[in-house]
């Protein structure tokens, strides 16, 4: 503990400072001082747990620092020493709350009972506060279940001695990005960067095996969202987000519906089956509505797609299968089937096209997987994404297998694929497996046979497309962006002008 020493008189500071072992009583001298005015600015400074005080000092009194420290909501214990054994001076020092009042010369032994009795005291309220402490969290934490489950008793605990009124809230789920990575992740709440004295900006728990952090008022949501947007494009190797997975639910305006976004975060991270690869968050903008589950696992669907991609590999045609591919998986987004049945339907969809492939080609050494290693790895998969990926790598190896192809008709695939495609979020990483490419290697074919890159190539046709939908003057702007797929309508802006050379706006009103 701290002890603090003010005397106006030197060889007195210098005698209280040696008249008892303060280190063996427990005390550290943190400071002291020979005036008034001094004394009470380091005392709201280093905020000591006890003051040994002389009465009479220059600029300010021992009485009126007590009492300019109190209204400033100064604790600390106060020991008044003092010439005069006046009643109304010690009166008045413990009407401002001040423990002892000691008249001068001190007595060795009077002062080290009334250090230990100080000291007592001040251990017994850390241990007080230490144990309200613990209780206290105990309750919010019960609290903060109850608020994410619907259950909160909202009649018998008040909001504010929890620092629970906001006018606006939102909750975050987090876990590991890779689930078979045994490191630790960093904390969300520590990135967040958000000062939190006593929970007022968010809450942070650990409940039903998931971290979750409430966020309260527009200050902390508006700092999310700023995070957010750092990281719009995927974070980088190594940086802090990319160990995490997060979602996010819906703003709620009242403390009686949190549940309801702590809903939302829960069912998007049920949904992580279906993210892009190198998503790292999911928003509640992204989770279908209960209506948009359309689509149903059944044998005769299962018959359908297999028949297809059999028939396409054996045609080499490579864009029915990249686009059959594609429509298989938007529709799987749209599955009211859980993921595990999900996974079943395509190991039977694989296991089929592979059986039909065998019977047909049988002379040739086709080198298909075993099936138990083809079930364990679609099991095993943690995304849609890779598992179509493994579809489209394993139906090129059996089209090579079986004929020949060049690397011209394969561009040729491509090309028609993107121009039907170009309101997708298509990358060169994705769209090269596809084709059974290795990304950095199409890339050079691509450019060779058509003068320009993919990513060039791609913004022209969708600047293209958004010429013919503003002629058409139908829709805003901002549509159009979305329709021929930039998601940000600053950055169509900025593509549209430097192929065209105008803004779109302008090139709309030129036509018309």
């Amino acid at each position: 503990m701290k002890v603090f020493i003010a005397d106006d008189e030197s060889y007195v500071l210098e005698g209280l400072k040696m008249i008892i072992d303060w280190k063996a009583l427990g005390f550290t001298i943190c400071g002291e001082a020979q005036n008034g005015e001094d004394a009470l600015n380091k005392i709201l400074e280093l905020q000591p747990d006890l003051i040994l005080l002389d009465i009479r000092m220059p600029k300010l009194t021992g009485i009126e620092i007590v009492k300019i420290a109190r209204e400033k909501q100064f604790n600390g214990k106060f020991i008044i020493i003092s010439g005069v054994s006046d009643f109304k001076y010690a009166q008045t020092a413990m009407r401002y709350g001040v423990d002892y009042y000691l008249t001068k010369p001190i007595d060795e032994d009077e002062l080290a009972n009334a250090v230990i009795t100080v000291r007592d005291d001040l251990k017994k309220e850390r241990t007080n506060k230490s144990t309200m402490l613990h209780y206290r969290e105990k309750a919010r934490d019960t609290i903060l279940r109850d608020l994410l489950t619907g259950k909160a008793d909202f009649l018998n605990f008040n909001s504010s001695d929890f620092h629970l009124n906001a006018p606006i809230y939102q909750v975050v789920v987090y876990e590991k990005y890779k689930q078979d990575d045994f490191h630790a992740i960093w904390s969300f709440a520590d990135l967040l960067r958000v000062t939190n004295k006593d929970n007022n900006s968010f809450d942070n728990i650990h409940f039903q095996e998931r971290d979750i952090i409430l966020l309260k008022g527009d200050f902390a949501i508006d700092h999310f969202n700023q995070f957010l947007q750092h990281y719009d494009m995927g974070p980088q190797k190594l940086s802090p987000l990319d160990s995490l997975f997060l979602t996010y639910g819906r703003k709620i305006y009242s403390l009686e519906q949190v549940h309801y976004s702590y809903e939302d975060a829960c069912s998007l991270l049920n949904r992580r089956f279906f993210c892009e690869q190198n998503q790292h968050f999911l928003s509640f903008e992204d989770l279908p509505k209960e209506e948009e589950f359309t689509y149903f696992l059944h044998s005769e669907e299962c018959k359908g797609y297999y028949q297809l991609f059999a028939d396409y590999i054996q045609s080499y045609n490579r864009r029915m299968v990249a686009e059959t591919l594609k429509d298989l998986e938007k529709k799987l987004y749209y599955a009211k089937d859980n993921v595990m049945d999900i996974k079943y339907y395509l190991t039977d969809i694989y296991l089929q096209v592979k059986q039909i492939i065998s019977h047909v080609y049988n002379t040739l050494d086709i080198p298909f997987p075993a099936n138990s290693t083809v079930i364990n790895l679609i099991e095993s998969k943690y995304y849609l994404y890779e598992i179509i990926l493994f579809f489209s790598e394993q139906f090129e190896i059996f089209m090579k297998a079986i004929g020949n192809s060049s690397s011209d008709s394969v561009l040729n695939d491509i090309l028609h694929y993107i121009n039907h495609n170009y309101k997708e979020n298509l990358k060169l990483e994705g769209i090269a497996p596809l084709f059974g490419y290795n990304s950095s290697y199409l890339g050079k074919i691509f450019t060779k046979k058509t003068g320009e890159s993919f990513n060039s190539y791609l913004d022209k046709v969708r600047i293209e497309k958004s010429c013919k939908l503003l002629l058409e003057d139908k829709l805003k702007v901002y549509e159009i962006a979305e329709q021929v797929g930039y998601k940000n309508v600053d950055y169509f802006h900025k593509k549209f002008k430097k192929q065209i050379g105008v803004s779109p706006a302008e090139y709309r009103k030129k036509q018309n």
